[in-house]
């Protein structure tokens, strides 16, 4: 009985570290999938000049599961069915500091504000700004998600060395 229980101890403290290094690496790849998404609607405007609901529509999955429903959510204020809030566009995405929502907002909010040009120079100004946040990121996720799994697996020795 008593291995069982440190055996869950050590498990648990593991789950621990591993949970904290995919925040890590989930903020990485939400800063991926965003600086893709603004590129591609960059192109798609300048050269097809598609509606913005259809743009966003056609995005592949991966994109779409990486952006934790903003894309959604951003849907649901072009039909006209919610108001653009940061409440609303953010309600699935737990990943973000508020420093970085406020400038994702920002995108969302200013696009299809102004005629081709102007937006494809916004856009390109979003994504450098997302690009500074992405190598952010990439240095955070080296340092500390690693550093958390490591903890994880040593807080959980610690434990079973402990009640040994």
């Amino acid at each position: 009985m008593k291995w069982v229980i440190i055996a869950i101890l050590f498990g648990i403290c593991v789950a621990i570290g591993y949970l904290f290094s995919m925040k890590y690496k989930k903020r990485v790849q939400f800063y991926t999938a965003l600086i893709m998404f603004a590129q591609k609607l960059d192109v798609e405007i300048n050269f097809s000049r598609e509606r913005l609901k259809k743009l966003i529509e056609g995005m592949d999955e991966k994109t779409k599961r990486n952006l934790f429903g903003l894309d959604k959510n951003f849907l649901n204020y072009l039909s006209g069915s919610e108001e653009l809030t940061q409440e609303a566009l953010f309600k699935n995405c737990p990943v973000l500091k508020p420093e970085e929502k406020e400038m994702v907002f920002l995108f969302f909010k200013s696009l299809g504000r102004s005629d081709v040009l102007g937006q494809s120079k916004e856009i390109q100004n979003f994504v450098k700004r997302f690009d500074e946040n992405l190598t952010k990121c990439a240095n955070e996720n080296k340092k500390y998600g690693s550093l958390s799994l490591k903890l994880g697996f040593i807080a959980g020795l610690f434990i079973v060395v402990i009640l040994l």
